[in-house]
C-alpha cells in the first residue's frame, strides 16, 4: 500500500515537499514514481528514481524544478517542488514498480496511492 501526504495550497513560486509511505518491508526494491493528473486531463508522468541505483528522471514540464529522493529506511519517497506555478495544480499519484527500470509509462506501475492534492494560487 501506498500513501501520499503533504499536499496542500501554496502560492506561485512557492515550494511544497510531498511524500509517499510504503507499507512493505521490500521497499528498496520498488522503483518509484509520482504522476500527476490535472482536472479533464490525462494523467501524467513527473518523476521516478530507480530502486537499484537510485537513478532519476523527470517529465519535461518540471525537470530542474522538482527533485525525488528516497529514504529505504523510512520507507518513503519524496518530491520536493520549486518555483511553482498554477500549471502544477493537481492530484499527485504515487505509484511503484518492483524492480523497475524507471519507466515514464503509466502501465508499468502496478501500485497506486490515492493521491494528494496540490493547488498552487496565482
Amino acid at each position: 500500500q501506498l500513501a501520499e501526504s503533504g499536499g496542500g495550497l501554496v502560492q506561485t513560486g512557492g515550494s511544497l515537499r510531498i511524500s509517499c509511505a510504503a507499507s512493505t518491508l521490500r521497499f528498496s526494491a520498488y522503483t518509484m514514481a509520482w504522476f500527476r493528473q490535472a482536472t479533464r486531463k490525462e494523467r501524467e508522468f513527473v518523476a521516478a528514481i530507480r530502486h537499484s541505483d537510485n537513478n532519476t528522471v523527470y517529465g519535461n514540464s518540471v525537470k530542474s524544478r522538482f527533485t525525488i529522493t528516497r529514504d529505504n529506511a523510512a520507507n518513503t519517497v519524496y518530491l520536493q517542488m520549486n518555483n511553482l506555478g498554477p500549471e502544477d495544480t493537481a492530484i499527485y499519484y504515487c505509484a511503484a514498480d518492483e524492480y523497475g527500470v524507471r519507466s515514464v509509462l503509466r502501465r508499468m506501475y502496478d501500485s497506486w496511492g490515492q493521491g494528494t492534492q496540490v493547488t498552487v494560487s496565482s
